[in-house]
């Protein structure tokens, strides 16, 4: 008998049907000898429609009233499941974050999670229960309601699986795992059997929109084995996120092509180059809770110098209004910003003993006129800045490059 932690979407359980659905496979893992704990994000489209009345209010909502708000969609997702799970004879109890105790802190719509207590969820699973918990939220020590933010449901599940030293997380998704790149974008592009954690964690961060990049955080600090399915398929291994010591891992040099249409430019043009000067501009973004990704600095003439920074393009506006109002303080020329810029990146620890990864994916992007105008790298991960115009172009021309499209032999 295996402890089975597994995650539904928003899509998974869109429609009462689908929830019918996803109580009989969940009934099926219990039939087989399994305890099952199951987290279930809001009904597809749900979040959106609250947190479109809660800015019918006030257009710019307050964070913690909107985070009560948005949390809803997962409350009614758990007692559908649950009455559905009791329709078929099962025994089920739902849980919101707060009776679970998922401990968060209190930033609100952003909460990251301190502890969870497993004792209740424990407790029922030995009384033959299914627990059904709901994803993307919990408290903080005031008791005040938190969201995890987008995709935060995954984050939860692996969270639990963790707390509870399960078995397996299993991640239900409409796709049945991960691929080297979006199939709608290249119909040649391979499901992959496996992938390590330092990749699954780059192609989060990089635009992958499979996992949440916080749950694959999750997975690899608390060794949480972890695999990617389909919601709509009876059948199929999917992906398994796992190690790069797993001798039956495939061993390709790049194993996918990540992309990111969420993306926005800041420069600050003409800022006198001197120490401290970095922490001037930055301090007051980071502070503002502004996720920044990659950062260039190019020196001038007469001891001055450019700097830019990309950030979420939801957070473009806040940013570039903190620039303005330091542009004074930090003595600079002008600041500028792009909304029309994508990021594409190459990911894959074959990487690490490969030379010429870099000069192969620059001479692609050429080949095809596609301007590069940030470059970052990492040990396993290129990424790079261009016209948003060019990304579907430059995704299959690399996936084509790098032979993708090809199953390993």
């Amino acid at each position: 008998m295996a402890l089975i932690v597994q995650k539904y979407g928003g899509t998974s359980v869109g429609t009462t049907e689908r929830i019918k659905c996803v109580a009989t496979r969940v009934a099926k893992w219990q039939a087989q000898g399994h305890q099952v704990v199951v987290v279930v994000s809001a009904m597809s489209g749900e979040t959106n429609r609250l947190i479109g009345l809660a800015k019918e209010i006030q257009s710019s909502p307050d964070a913690r009233e909107l985070d009560v708000i948005a949390s809803t969609g997962e409350q009614v997702t758990i007692g559908l499941l649950s009455l559905a799970l009791k329709a078929i004879g099962r025994k089920a109890v739902s849980y919101t974050g707060g009776q679970v105790r998922v401990l968060t802190d209190s930033a609100f719509s952003k909460a990251r999670i301190l502890s969870i207590d497993d004792h209740n969820i424990r407790r029922d699973l030995a009384d033959g229960n299914i627990v059904v918990v709901a994803g993307f939220q919990g408290v903080d020590e005031a008791g005040s309601i938190t969201t995890l933010g987008r995709g935060g449901s995954d984050t939860s599940a692996v969270a639990i699986a963790a707390a509870l030293k399960a078995d397996e997380c299993q991640i239900y998704t409409d796709v049945d795992g991960v691929y080297t790149t979006d199939p709608r974008i290249v119909p040649e592009a391979r499901r992959l059997t496996t992938v390590t954690f330092e990749e699954m964690l780059e192609m989060a961060s990089l635009g992958s929109k499979v996992l949440q990049i916080r749950s694959v955080e999750f997975a690899g600090k608390y060794k949480v084995k972890l695999r990617v399915l389909s919601s709509f398929l009876d059948e199929g291994d999917g992906t398994l996120i796992t190690f790069e010591d797993d001798r039956h891992m495939e061993q390709p040099i790049i194993s996918g092509i990540a992309f990111n249409r969420d993306e926005a430019k800041l420069t600050v043009h003409g800022v006198p180059d001197r120490p401290g000067i970095a922490y001037q501009i930055l301090g007051p973004v980071a502070e503002a809770n502004i996720d920044i990704d990659m950062i260039i600095q190019n020196v001038g003439h007469d001891g001055m110098t450019d700097f830019s920074f990309t950030v979420g393009r939801g957070d473009y506006d806040r940013a570039k209004a903190i620039l303005d109002q330091v542009q004074s303080r930090v003595g600079a020329r002008e600041i500028a910003g792009d909304k029309t810029i994508a990021k594409v990146s190459v990911v894959g620890v074959g990487m690490r003993s490969h030379v010429g990864i870099a000069s192969k994916m620059f001479r692609t992007l050429a080949e095809e006129s596609i301007n590069i105008k940030m470059i970052s790298t990492s040990e396993i991960k290129i990424s790079v800045v261009i016209d948003e115009k060019y990304l579907e172009l430059a995704v299959r021309v690399l996936h084509k490059a790098f032979e993708l499209d090809q199953v390993p032999a």
